[in-house]
């Protein structure tokens, strides 16, 4: 169907190739905003698309730039897509981009900065894998139909040539836009064998987009769920922290769960799913896990910078992967979990180092699922300084991460021991806070440095220093700030009764 022309003629936006399934008070509304959008990077993309028509070649701005405009929502990143091959791509951008890189020249993508936009320009791809491979193969297409059709999504299969500002549409993107539906341009089972990652990118715009995932979807990744195994673990654990990042990652990782795809990618979410007999009833770990992130979620605004926060999403939705490991059954019809904490992070560990994360996240994800539980002995404020001290030393840099994980682990219903909990905390924070004035807490160090000490003993650097400043560390954080003279004083204390002292 020829849709909408006249709306668009105004702004010279002429011709659209789609469906005859849109809604057209849906579609009008997406039309204004493309068209609002579109203009904004029109200098840009006009001037783009002349340079390639002149030298003889289509390019067309593409996938989820065009997806974006119309949903009014288009960044600084443009995607293009283009009959020119990478060689001669990188000739015409030469001299016009402000910055150039070929990096991605073997997938055939080249990039580059003008005026603000960042830019990546693609030639028209078929990219397939075959049964063994663990990265797509690089097969370039022959049109802009070629290239479309072998989209992820029909929501991600829609294009603008330039400079003609023809809008192309061949699989019914703007419907399905309007619909809010994920469906693939052809069948599913090809989309995912041409490249099995869609299946989580599937789960992804679910989350990010708020987007319903066609049945037909669903049921191909569920039926090819394993094929997801031959994909890198780079690029899962790309796609897997787009999904956590989202606005709603509980859609995604139900979807990624209720397909067993999770069962390769994430196996200990979806392990989480404890059976609950009439005779052990506890919490359904696995929903109240998601309850966690949802409630973390909400709580980031209390970080710097104020989220999203990769590391405490990651956290608060593995802070129990312990729990299916430790689980045992109680005389009288208990279940207890005991050390759940300490399996669950070297758990996590293990899992993330497996996806290729960043060492930073593993140890800072790692340390707060090993203490999201030690808040539960402050139950009534019984803590000491000392105790005090030591739980922000403990946390170190992860302390504003551990009071949100802290307090988005209470899922309880009952609100008498919610309101209980969260007064608790509040009570901790505020001793810290006062803690914090009063003593420096955020640097907790002993009252005397290693060369004091060294000084003062008459000892070389050595492990009898660190000994001895580790001593002075456990006085500090008993007894708080002392006098250099206190601190000298109990130093040579603790050396009088070292067997060094009198060699």
């Amino acid at each position: 169907m020829w849709l909408g022309s006249a709306a668009l003629r105004p702004v010279g936006w002429s011709v659209v190739i789609g469906t005859k399934e849109a809604a057209t008070h849906v579609l009008s509304k997406a039309q204004r905003q493309a068209v609002r959008q579109l203009l904004r990077i029109a200098p840009v993309a006009d001037e783009l698309g002349a340079r390639f028509q002149a030298a003889g070649h289509e390019l067309a701005l593409v996938g989820g730039s065009v997806r974006d405009a119309l949903l009014d929502r288009l960044g600084q990143d443009l995607d293009f897509t283009t009959s020119a091959r990478p060689e001669e791509t990188k000739r015409l951008l030469a001299g016009w981009t402000d910055n150039l890189w070929d990096v991605g020249q073997r997938f055939g993508t080249i990039g580059g900065t003008k005026d603000g936009f960042l830019i990546e320009v693609t030639t028209y791809r078929a990219d397939s894998y075959d049964a063994s491979s663990r990265k797509p193969a690089v097969a370039y297409g022959a049109s802009i139909t070629d290239d479309l059709v072998r989209r992820d999504f029909t929501v991600n299969a829609m294009a603008v040539l330039l400079p003609g500002r023809e809008f192309v549409d061949p699989h019914g993107g703007l419907a399905d836009l309007g619909r809010k539906l994920i469906r693939t341009p052809g069948t599913p089972e090809q989309s995912f064998s041409d490249d099995p990652l869609r299946m989580m990118r599937a789960a992804r715009f679910a989350s990010q987009l708020g987007f319903e995932v066609a049945p037909e979807v669903v049921a191909a990744m569920t039926d090819m769920a394993g094929r997801i195994e031959i994909v890198s673990a780079e690029r899962v654990r790309d796609e897997l922290t787009k999904l956590l990042l989202s606005p709603t990652p509980r859609t995604g990782l139900t979807l990624l769960v209720d397909t067993g795809i999770a069962e390769h990618v994430l196996p200990e979410l979806p392990a989480l799913r404890l059976e609950i007999d009439e005779h052990h009833r506890h919490k359904d770990v696995y929903e109240h896990s998601l309850t966690v992130l949802e409630q973390a979620i909400e709580l980031e605004r209390r970080l710097p910078g104020g989220g999203p926060d990769l590391v405490t999403r990651l956290a608060a939705l593995l802070h129990d992967i312990g729990k299916p490991r430790t689980r045992k059954f109680e005389p009288g019809g208990g279940v207890s979990f005991h050390h759940h904490d300490v399996v669950g992070a070297k758990m996590a560990r293990k899992r993330l180092t497996a996806l290729r994360y960043p060492t930073a996240v593993i140890d800072d994800v790692a340390a707060l699922i090993q203490l999201h539980l030690r808040f539960h002995g402050y139950r009534g404020g019984e803590w000491t300084d000392s105790a005090v001290r030591r739980y922000v030393r403990d946390a170190g840099a992860e302390l504003e991460r551990l009071h949100v994980l802290t307090r988005a682990d209470s899922t309880t219903r009952n609100r008498r021991k919610a309101l209980a909990l969260q007064q608790s905390y509040d009570s901790l924070e505020e001793r810290i806070a006062r803690l914090a004035e009063e003593e420096e807490l955020a640097a907790i160090r002993p009252d005397l440095d290693g060369n004091q000490i060294m000084q003062i003993l008459g000892i070389r650097p050595g492990p009898l220093v660190g000994r001895a400043y580790n001593h002075l560390l456990e006085i500090r954080l008993d007894r708080g700030v002392l006098s250099e003279d206190d601190a000298r004083a109990e130093l040579l204390r603790w050396w009088s009764e070292q067997p060094e002292s009198s060699s």
